[in-house]
């Protein structure tokens, strides 16, 4: 471990030690579904519509059959509403009948589900299934690049890559939340705390506060 990432590691236990998905769910049903729905919005807009969905479709095969018009009508208040409801139903079709009803652990199989990409998948493998890997957000993309752990021009997978170069592998898990935590709530895309911040001196943000 570098003395750069040993110093970051650090300064986030000592920030966020007890970071952890925000998103509320109680399985790998309503978690792989929250996430879904999450993306371009905020947790709080996700937790604010799921109860009433779980309640209702609180299963695999609920969903599946679940009436397309129903289900935005639930989470008409969220960002991309119309394509989310569409995929969901979809999704819980394709785990109906590919994968016997139980979301599948592999991120191969759950790229091949309606809605999920690489950073849904990795966020369903980390948060469920304890895989050793990090989900790209806004975030997560933002703070690497200002801390200098991937380049300016990175996208989101050449960033994935090199935090897992940057990171020892134990640390990935944990590493997950406490980065997004933050660039939620520390490193923000404007404003950025850098007057209060612990990795000022590493930071080669180029407007960061003086």
């Amino acid at each position: 471990m570098s003395i750069k990432s040993k110093k970051i590691i650090e300064a986030l236990d000592s920030l966020f030690p007890n970071a952890k998905i925000e998103l509320t769910h109680k399985n790998t049903y309503e978690l792989i579904i929250a996430v879904i729905l999450s993306a371009q919005t905020t947790d709080v807009s996700v937790n604010k519509v799921t109860p009433k969905l779980f309640k209702k479709y609180p299963n695999i095969d609920t969903l599946s059959k679940a009436n397309i018009e129903d289900v935005i009508k639930i989470i008409k208040s969220i960002g991309l509403y119309r394509t989310k409801a569409k995929n969901i139903i979809l999704m819980a079709n394709q785990v109906k009948d590919n994968f016997n009803g139980e979301i599948p652990n592999t991120r191969t199989d759950l790229e091949s589900l309606a809605g999920v990409g690489r950073k849904t998948a990795n966020v369903v493998l980390a948060n469920a299934f304890d895989k050793d890997v990090i989900a790209v957000d806004t975030h997560i993309h933002r703070i690497s690049i200002r801390l200098g752990i991937a380049k300016k021009t990175a996208n989101a997978r050449e960033v994935e890559e090199s935090l897992y170069k940057f990171f020892p592998k134990e640390n990935y898990l944990k590493l997950h939340h406490q980065l997004i935590f933050f660039g939620r709530y520390h490193c923000l895309a404007r404003n950025p705390k850098c007057l209060n911040c612990p990795l000022y001196d590493i930071c080669v943000y180029e407007n960061k506060m003086a």
